[in-house]
């Protein structure tokens, strides 16, 4: 079996040319994903997460256009392709789970006849081999009477229903790579828990990566392997779950953390950030968050950090310059 991630992404840059200057929305970010991994990206809306997914999946609305980095698709570089090689790869090697699944669905077309379309598409099947498909693609996320309801309307489900229709079209052609966008925002508690129960158990059984995008933190902590934590299109922290939400290090993670309900209710009053995420037109020279950051001090309102490891995490934050702050420890005091 290949050792490649399925999804390896290197100093990504996305762009989009206006009167008034040049907007990137997504600057430098890097991050693999291996088979079988799900990797949640979070951050405040704004935060540049939708736009990483839209670039791997060639969907950029011009004028915008990848102006750096890579994209590499199980070691196949995907961002230099046409687009209509980039149309095979969709649906096929990349699958798509969008926050409201009736902007994913036909209304007009029987669900069946969506994902047995999808399924022709990319595979070499019969018309009959591909409804077979359909049927026991929708038994396995779980539709009662999936023979039956295959022929229903995406109206005549529920709103978790859809979702699992949706999933069900996403994983049709047996994709390497599951991009979901806010998969579970607009459903109840109960079903949001069904959903990524449902999500993780496709993703263990099929080996199949997932980019998983949200703000919600809980979502995060019961669904992923790793967390990449992004503020103004870069990456502040990268790391396993467990680590980033138990020991956050960049400020910016740890004021999400502190901003984030908890189960046990401890807090009277939950902490909240500063300010506001800052407009693409007037990004803050240096770390993005110094505006909003209380432990800012000299470079990080000059020069740009880098991710560099902090126990099991990557960040990127100047507290952690030891040839900054003269003194190694000082940085694990100021997280």
């Amino acid at each position: 079996m290949s050792t490649l991630p399925v999804l390896s992404i290197s100093d990504l840059i996305v762009e989009f040319p206006t009167r008034r200057g040049v907007l990137r929305p997504v600057d430098r970010v890097g991050f693999d994903i291996a088979r079988g991994e799900i990797l949640g990206v979070v951050g405040e809306s704004g935060a540049g997460k939708s736009m990483c997914g839209s670039a791997i999946v060639g969907l950029i609305d011009r004028p915008g256009r990848i102006t750096g980095g890579e994209i590499r698709l199980s070691g196949e570089r995907i961002d230099t392709l046409s687009q209509e090689k980039m149309r095979r790869i969709r649906g096929k090697r990349i699958g798509m789970v969008f926050q409201d699944p009736l902007t994913s669905l036909n209304p007009l077309m029987r669900v069946g006849d969506q994902i047995v379309e999808t399924i022709r598409t990319h595979l070499p099947v019969s018309e009959q081999e591909a409804r077979r498909r359909a049927v026991a693609a929708l038994e396995e996320v779980g539709i009662p009477a999936a023979s039956t309801r295959i022929d229903s309307y995406p109206h005549q489900f529920s709103g978790g229903m859809r979702q699992r229709v949706v999933i069900a079209l996403a994983l049709a052609a047996e994709p390497e790579l599951i991009i979901a966008d806010e998969p579970t925002t607009a459903l109840d508690v109960s079903v949001q828990a069904q959903i990524m129960a449902l999500l993780k158990r496709l993703c263990r059984d099929r080996g199949t990566a997932v980019m998983l995008i949200t703000h919600d933190m809980g979502v995060i902590a019961e669904s992923t392997d790793r967390v990449a934590v992004l503020y103004a299109g870069r990456l502040a922290e990268i790391g396993p779950t467990r680590d980033v939400l138990s020991s956050p290090r960049h400020p910016y993670t740890i004021g999400l953390m502190a901003s984030t309900p908890s189960p046990t209710g401890g807090a009277d009053r939950l902490s909240q950030i500063p300010g506001a995420m800052p407009n693409l037109r007037a990004i803050p020279p240096g770390c993005a968050f110094n505006p909003r950051c209380t432990k800012a001090f000299g470079p990080c309102t000059s020069e740009l950090p880098v991710l560099k490891p902090v126990g099991r995490n990557e960040v990127a934050c100047w507290l952690f310059d030891d040839a900054l702050t003269g003194n190694p420890n000082k940085a694990e005091e100021n997280a």
